[in-house]
Formats: C-alpha cells, sequence, structure tokens
C-alpha cells in the first residue's frame, strides 16, 4: 500500500482538474468522491457545503488527493512533479496536453542535463517537469527549496529519510564554483525513497517570488495512535500550522498525519456514525484515534 500520497488544495476545481489528470494519464482511475456535508456544525465549515472534502484517485498507478479547500493556498513551482517519460513521443504528448491554458516555466527543449525535457504549469496551477527518462515510478514529487530554504534540501532528505522506514538516498548532483548565487556543494539535484517511494529534491537561490505552502501537502496513512505520535513529534516545527491532522515542518513543508481508521468511519454511509466523528474531527490538532472511534460509536 502507498504509504505517502500527495494532495492537491484546490479551490472549487477539484472534479475538474481529477477528471483532466486521468484522461491524459494511462493507468488511471477515480477511486472515490466524498463532500462535506450540507448542514455543518455551527461555526466549522462556513461556505463548504457540498464541496468536495477529498477526491481519491490514480494516475499512473499510483495514488493522489484532492481537495476543495477554498482560495487560501495558491499552486507554486516549490512543489512540482516529475514525469518520467520512455520516449520523446510521450514528453511532448504531455506537453501538449498541459499547454492548454497553461504556461511553460522552462521550454520543451534538449538541455546539457537530457534530450527532452520541459517545465510547465497547467491550466489548475500544478507544475510538471517533463523528461525523457524512463522509471519504474513515473510520476516523482519533486521539492524546491528557495528563499530562506535554499541550502536546505540535504537537511531535509536527511530528516526525512530518519522519519520514515524503507528509505535510501540515490544520486546528487551538486552545484560546483562559478554558479552563483547557488552556493558550491548544494543540490542541484538529489534522488531519495521514502517509504519505497520516489522523491526529488533541489536547491534554488535564484529570486522566487514562491515557497512551500499547504496546497501541495503529503497526506501519511498510520495504522496505530503510536505511528501518530510519532510523525507528529518528529515533523511539526510551526504550532500555528497544526489543524486537523496538518503539520508544517521546520522547512515549511506541509504532512498530513491520518489514522486509516478515520477514512472507513467518515465513509460509512450512517450519518448517524459518520457525522459526528466529522464534528470531532474538526475541532482537532494531532488526531486522537480513541476520541474518533468513541464519536463514531456514540461514546
Amino acid at each position: 500500500m502507498q504509504k505517502i500520497t500527495p494532495c492537491l488544495w484546490f479551490d472549487d476545481q477539484t472534479e475538474k482538474a481529477v477528471t483532466f489528470y486521468t484522461s491524459v494519464f494511462a493507468d488511471s482511475r477515480l477511486i472515490q468522491l466524498q463532500r462535506y456535508p450540507d448542514d455543518p456544525p455551527p461555526g466549522l465549515m462556513e461556505g463548504m457545503q457540498g464541496k468536495l472534502l477529498n477526491a481519491n484517485f490514480e494516475l499512473e498507478g499510483q495514488r493522489f488527493m484532492a481537495l476543495d479547500g477554498g482560495p487560501i493556498f495558491k499552486f507554486n513551482p516549490s512543489i512540482s512533479f516529475f514525469v518520467h517519460c520512455g520516449t520523446k513521443e510521450q514528453v511532448d504528448s504531455f506537453w501538449e496536453a498541459f499547454s492548454e491554458g497553461g504556461e511553460a516555466l522552462m521550454p520543451l527543449a534538449e538541455y546539457p542535463f537530457n534530450p527532452r525535457y520541459g517545465w510547465i504549469q497547467d491550466r489548475f496551477g500544478i507544475s510538471w517537469q517533463l523528461i525523457l527518462a524512463p522509471a519504474a515510478q513515473k510520476i516523482v514529487p519533486s521539492l524546491l527549496f528557495v528563499g530562506d530554504q535554499a541550502g536546505h534540501a540535504e537537511q531535509a532528505i536527511e530528516l526525512y529519510t530518519r522519519v520514515f522506514g524503507g528509505t535510501s538516498i540515490g544520486d546528487i548532483s551538486r552545484y560546483g564554483p562559478g554558479q552563483e548565487p547557488d552556493q558550491e556543494g548544494t543540490i542541484a539535484h538529489a534522488s531519495f525513497e521514502l517509504e519505497n517511494q520516489m522523491f526529488a529534491a533541489m536547491d534554488s537561490a535564484q529570486r522566487h517570488e514562491f515557497g512551500f505552502n499547504e496546497a501541495v501537502s503529503f497526506y501519511v496513512e498510520c495504522e496505530t495512535q503510536q505511528e501518530v505520535d510519532q510523525y507528529w513529534e518528529a515533523l511539526s516545527a510551526v504550532p500555528e500550522a497544526e489543524q486537523c491532522g496538518w503539520l508544517k515542518d521546520k522547512y515549511g513543508v506541509s504532512w498530513q498525519i491520518v489514522p486509516v481508521q478515520l477514512g472507513e468511519m467518515l465513509s460509512d454511509p450512517d450519518p448517524e456514525k459518520s457525522g459526528p466523528v466529522m464534528d470531532v474531527m474538526l475541532q482537532m490538532k494531532k488526531f486522537d484515534i480513541a476520541a474518533l472511534e468513541a464519536a463514531y460509536e456514540g461514546g
């Protein structure tokens, strides 16, 4: 089972975006749509009635999540997704699909590091790095450390590979002398594994008007309260960002630490069971499995 799932925060375009992505990528499917209740508890979720609490879907056999969260957070290139392609024709096909209403960040061309590469932001704001480099995992999340976080990519990789299991650090390319403003020795590109899933990281000391935010987070599914507690203690570094299972680490990357039992309870078709769980969940910071189960059972 995929342990870490990228989660995409849209305003109110989740269904359109999921339909688009599942049409572009092969081996893709919509798994589930779950909406906010029409009668939310007082003071909570005002204006969210009927919007998507989450959408679960697969692209190239990899699981993703998405939600309608409102206009608070906007996508930017600090977290993008490499798409590893086996042929130039595949690269070009993805580029054509994402170009409609999108914006090129690096033109589709031959580069010293790859014969067919382009970086593009699609019509919904998600950034994709299309590259001629076949890989077992076709879509790879990539973290770009900029601004105050530039130069911290290696520290972040070390933290994440300590916290999670199924880890390894792959190839690392570093900036050399004369590549200012990037500091010599910082990471131009690195690959690493968390829970046997591939990730990438890069530093950039160039001027960027963006940084990590909650628009792209990583959803971590936990089996036990001990597991929830361990991830929470190891990763949470911004107390004011703690809400409803969400946390922010010391580098600004957002994570959702969620017990697997929560999804099972919220998907119960009986509103007398799922409704109280929703009410309790929305008032928590770190999830308490026992309290959620008590709400589910009517305790």
